[in-house]
């Protein structure tokens, strides 16, 4: 009897722990999707960038196909959002935030920009990666 108690209170350890982990891991990803939102809604294309993999290896999908390197992906960005009238105010609508393995989560979403030129509105899948202790998006299709 005192095995099972022993090995219940275990799991139950166990389980919260992984719990509380993934709780710590979601908002930490939050906390760089509010860091990413600020710095879009300020005209501040590099800020905005700060939560992407700084890498060759980065790689963004959106309606012009698929836009490889960290460089490339800002370059992108302001070609398409060269001024504060095209950035505008952006929000987000977090709808999924779901573990793929211990380092790595993917985050279903929507983005909404309130802008002079007009408002746009799509939806988001983008790969977060845990990279030396920082979580950093490594994939991001959008549209």
């Amino acid at each position: 009897m005192k095995k099972l108690i022993i090995l219940l209170c275990i799991v139950c350890t166990c389980a919260t722990y992984a719990q509380n982990n993934a709780e710590a891991d979601i908002k930490a990803i939050n906390k760089v999707l509010k860091k990413q939102r600020i710095a879009w809604s300020n005209n501040d294309l590099e800020g905005f960038m700060k939560g992407y993999w700084k890498s060759d290896s980065l790689k963004f999908y959106g309606s012009n196909g698929v836009t490889y390197g960290w460089k490339a992906t800002l370059k992108r960005y302001k070609k398409a959002y060269p001024t504060q009238d095209h950035t505008g105010k952006l929000s987000f609508k977090i709808n999924d935030i779901s573990p793929i393995s211990e380092d790595a989560y993917y985050v279903l979403g929507e983005y909404h920009i309130k802008r002079e030129v007009g408002n746009a509105d799509g939806i988001f899948m983008i790969i977060f990666k845990k990279i030396n202790g920082e979580w950093k998006i490594i994939a991001d299709t959008s549209s």
